[in-house]
């Protein structure tokens, strides 16, 4: 039976555990702060330290925030921070991080196969049922997303850097910092009018509202999103490190 060491990268936490073919977790899931300033070297290292907490595995999944292409990290939006998710860019940083083959760089160092993906994506391999157009958010101290078309992955966008109005992103409209300004209540009808802004843009069968935040979302705005709208658990970013290596296709599978 293949295992598969699943770890989800946050820009407040990483979490990691080990589970089975099924997608059973076979140890307690293990959560770390994400250090910073965090160049790549650390970031490896922060990995195999919490790797070492738990039992063996035969195969690897990391999701992490940021656009991810076949591994390497085009950008990534906390790790290139001095102190955290909106801190100040340290320029050292950005040209580390960028061009990075993280999926090279923690297959060499855990001796496995390793699979490196946006965190949205790895979330939503854990949660879609695989038929029709899905979408998947993940709100937690940003927004992450992940499209899926019968149940193949597509390539990643980074929705959360678009203007969703003058000089504001919807990374920053509807993130931690935000939510905690407005509250829950408020917050929660935001998510609905986002839900509302995306719906004729995606035309999706289902969307799925992830992420650390998702359980915030208040019980009447979920309703009045509709029946294609679907709030799932936080523990899909790490369930899915599983199901990630049956969704992503020839194209981006280090095996294939």
């Amino acid at each position: 039976m293949v295992t598969t060491l699943a770890i989800d990268c946050g820009g407040g936490g990483i979490k990691a555990s080990v589970l089975d073919a099924a997608g059973t977790m076979r140890a307690r899931p293990l959560r770390v702060p994400t250090p910073y300033p965090l160049p790549p070297a650390l970031f490896v290292k922060t990995l195999l330290d919490l790797a070492g907490r738990l039992p063996a595995a035969d195969r690897l999944t990391v999701g992490m925030p940021g656009m991810i292409r076949h591994g390497v990290v085009v950008a990534t939006p906390h790790y290139v921070t001095r102190s955290g998710p909106r801190s100040k860019v340290d320029p050292a940083l950005v040209a580390e991080w960028s061009g990075y083959d993280a999926r090279t760089a923690l297959a060499e160092a855990f001796g496995i196969p390793a699979l490196v993906l946006n965190d949205a994506e790895v979330h939503g391999a854990g949660v879609v049922a695989g038929t029709g157009l899905e979408l998947v958010l993940t709100l937690g101290t940003g927004l992450g997303s992940a499209l899926f078309d019968g149940g193949v992955l597509a390539p990643h966008l980074e929705l959360s850097h678009a203007p969703v109005r003058w000089n504001t992103t919807y990374d920053t409209y509807v993130g931690e910092p935000e939510r905690r300004r407005l509250g829950d209540a408020f917050w929660s009808r935001r998510i609905r009018q986002v839900v509302d802004g995306l719906r004729p843009v995606f035309r999706w069968d289902r969307l799925y509202l992830g992420g650390g935040n998702s359980r915030l979302i208040r019980p009447e705005q979920l309703t009045r999103m509709g029946d294609d709208v679907v709030a799932v658990p936080n523990t899909a970013g790490i369930v899915g490190g599983v199901r990630a290596w049956d969704l992503v296709g020839d194209r981006l599978d280090p095996t294939a």
